[in-house]
């Protein structure tokens, strides 16, 4: 069996790649799919007295809407799109310099190793450092008083809505880049060249070939990023002051005072924000783009 490149690929026989699909299926429905299932269940149970009531009950679901927690989820809801649009539009012109504009492999090579060090750090030390640079006594409203630009520190910068979404920005944006530029690295040069000699301008060849392309890393950077803001909890926390409540947060809170059915029916909650967003996702894609475009060279 060959590839398009001409080179021989391996391929497994019928029988041993059956049993590794189903192997693959199994397991990731035992470590995945049954855990979430479980959560929802737990959901329709009650606490008492710090001890788990196995009955069946809709007290925790009415409770929630009595309380008005749904203006949490709306809110966690426009936080997480925000964000990722925002995280997009910073993302996508970044990864195509650095798959394409970039000509040393050295400082491409140290730019994908400096946007990987955010995974290796906790994420409550990296926030809380923004505390010291944006606070009242802070670094940029001290500066700005020096300067002479601002009579009276800037109140907003921390603890407020702006303060979080900045935390955010910061803390997701190697998700949103890594998906656009591996799509991005495929696009064959011939291509892009191919475009210019046939007198195609720099921002046709963007929209008419490079965008199209990239659209799979772009769909997968914003997946990368929203699933995990739809349960960010450190942000809100840090930067929040109290001033701003997600879903994240109130997970936390519910897993505190170990009322597991609340944190449960907020995670259900999350889950079936998820998998609406990606089934919406892919009714609006259909016909026009496969998601497993992305392991393909485009220069095909």
């Amino acid at each position: 069996m060959t590839t398009f490149s001409g080179q021989r690929k391996l391929a497994l026989p019928k029988t041993a790649s059956g049993w590794f699909t189903l192997v693959f299926l199994s397991g990731w429905v035992g470590i995945v799919l049954v855990p979430l299932l479980i959560i929802s269940v737990f959901s329709f149970f009650s606490i008492k007295q710090y001890q788990m009531v196995f009955e069946p009950t809709l007290a925790t679901w009415s409770g929630l809407f009595e309380s008005g927690r749904w203006v949490v989820v709306a809110r966690t809801l426009q936080f997480a799109v925000t964000v990722t649009i925002i995280e997009l539009l910073l993302a996508f012109p970044f990864a195509l310099w650095l798959a394409k504009g970039c000509r040393s492999d050295r400082v491409r090579a140290l730019i994908i190793t400096l946007l990987t060090i955010p995974f290796f750090l906790d994420a409550s030390s990296r926030i809380i450092v923004w505390r010291s640079i944006l606070g009242t006594n802070g670094v940029i409203n001290t500066l700005l008083m020096n300067a002479g630009l601002i009579d009276q520190p800037i109140t907003w910068l921390l603890y407020s809505g702006f303060a979080v979404h900045f935390g955010m920005i910061g803390s997701y944006y190697p998700s949103a880049v890594f998906p656009i530029f591996l799509t991005i690295s495929l696009i064959d040069d011939d291509l892009i060249k191919a475009s210019a000699d046939l007198g195609a301008s720099a921002r046709q060849t963007l929209f008419n070939i490079i965008l199209p392309l990239a659209m799979p890393g772009i769909i997968g950077g914003a997946i990368f990023t929203m699933v995990p803001l739809m349960a960010a909890w450190v942000e809100p926390q840090l930067l929040g002051g109290g001033q701003v409540n997600l879903l994240g947060q109130s997970i936390q809170s519910a897993l505190s005072n170990l009322n597991y059915p609340v944190a449960a029916a907020l995670s259900t909650i999350v889950i079936a924000i998820l998998i609406l967003l990606l089934s919406l996702l892919t009714l609006s894609l259909r016909g026009r783009m496969n998601m497993a475009s992305i392991f393909q060279n485009h220069g095909h």
